[in-house]
């Protein structure tokens, strides 16, 4: 079968490369033949270093990490559907089947809509496809909500490749992720479909594979971040948690509602061991997140006093299973382009970071979520924190020199 491909792709090379009739289109054809094939490009001469890890691999691999997120959501989505309906114990795979129903066609969209951009600036730069797109084609429709329009999902996936991306001279010139500056953009375009209690759940819509019907009395559809935000002023965050229903068990399995891949923080700590052992994801920007964020917590809820908000009592622990936290710190804020690149400066843009969620979501009561935002700024200061880094190292190489050549 490879040989077919292989002589296939050789018959038709001549027509798109060099002065081929088609030579406009070779970005379209060699994106095909490196889909299908084993980039065929090899060193021959020269100093080189020998590395079995090529782009191509490097994204299949994350997206590999990224699978763990994608079925632990929808698992969840078909979960919270049926838990709403008044189905009490649904069948595993009915969940599976039910949150697959809802969740590829949104998937789907992002990489249709974003890879015809990414293959339309190919063909009008003249250079190859960028396999990034597939990390980013698949992470921006895991931080949305099950019942986002695909309209809504496509002008999405559209703005985080062409504005968030393709403007600054397509991948590795980015200064945003892409995939946060597509649902940045939805956020703020259209926010009643992003937040809200009634925007996580497809209750009462039709499927293929089970009954439906309205949902059950009482039911609100509030997000565990929601649900604390939602406390008056001196109450107990975690007691209001629990007359939800939910245990810290609940928020680290990913059994509560949210957005479609963010819930589960074990499936998140799944990835992270993949990125990690790797050496794709980078350990230190997802310890100094935690570490950041345990700080805050931890000093907010030594200032909180009986008037303060309730999320300012919110203990560390919980805030790491909690919203998208676990899911930006394992996946957005270790993109290697839009991240800090030395190692004092990924401990420092991580730190900042998880510093910023907690912030964000205590001080901020109108938007009890912080990740987004949080990776964003440190996106921006990123490029400033590594010149800070170099700068004082170079400092203090300039001194070492100067105090041996004294000697």
């Amino acid at each position: 079968m490879r040989g077919t491909i292989e002589a296939l792709f050789d018959r038709y090379r001549p027509q798109f490369h060099g002065e081929g009739k088609l030579a406009w289109a070779w970005p379209l054809f060699e994106f095909a033949e490196s889909f299908l094939l084993t980039p065929g490009d090899r060193t021959s001469h020269g100093a080189h270093v020998r590395d079995p890890m090529d782009l191509k691999r490097l994204m299949i691999i994350v997206v590999y990490a990224i699978v763990p997120a994608m079925l632990a959501g929808m698992y969840n989505i078909g979960h919270q559907a049926f838990l709403v309906e008044g189905t009490k114990d649904p069948a595993l795979l009915d969940c599976v089947l039910r949150g697959a129903w809802h969740m590829l066609p949104i998937v789907i969209v992002s990489y249709a809509v974003g890879g015809f951009w990414e293959l339309l600036f190919c063909v009008v730069r003249k250079h190859e496809v960028n396999e990034g797109f597939l990390v980013t084609g698949l992470l921006y429709p895991l931080t949305l909500a099950p019942t986002t329009p695909l309209w809504i999902v496509a002008l999405g996936i559209t703005f985080g490749v062409v504005i968030g991306k393709e403007v600054f001279g397509g991948t590795g010139y980015n200064i945003l992720n892409p995939a946060l500056t597509a649902r940045a953009f939805v956020f703020f375009a259209y926010p009643a479909v992003i937040s809200g209690a009634r925007v996580w759940d497809v209750a009462g819509q039709w499927n293929p594979f089970t009954s439906y019907g309205p949902p059950v009395d009482g039911y609100t559809g509030a997000t565990a971040l929601l649900a604390v935000s939602s406390v008056e002023r001196g109450g107990d965050p975690v007691a209001a948690l629990a007359a939800e229903g939910w245990t810290w068990m609940d928020l680290f399995l990913g059994t509560i509602p949210g957005s479609m891949g963010e819930v589960s923080a074990l499936a998140c700590l799944i990835g992270a061991a993949i990125l990690i052992v790797t050496g794709i994801g980078s350990w230190r920007i997802m310890a100094g997140a935690v570490v950041g964020l345990v700080a805050g917590a931890t000093l907010l809820n030594a200032l909180a006093g009986p008037d303060s908000v309730a999320a300012m009592s919110l203990p560390a622990h919980y805030h790491l299973v909690m919203g998208g936290f676990a899911f930006g710190a394992v996946y957005m804020a270790t993109d290697p382009v839009s991240a800090a690149a030395t190692d004092l400066g990924r401990w420092i843009y991580g730190f900042f970071i998880g510093l910023l969620v907690v912030l964000i979501r205590v001080v901020n009561p109108a938007y009890p979520e912080g990740v987004m935002l949080a990776i964003l700024f440190m996106n921006v200061f990123a490029p400033l924190i590594d010149y800070v880094v170099v700068q004082r190292s170079v400092r203090a190489r300039v001194a070492r020199l100067a105090a041996a050549s004294a000697k």
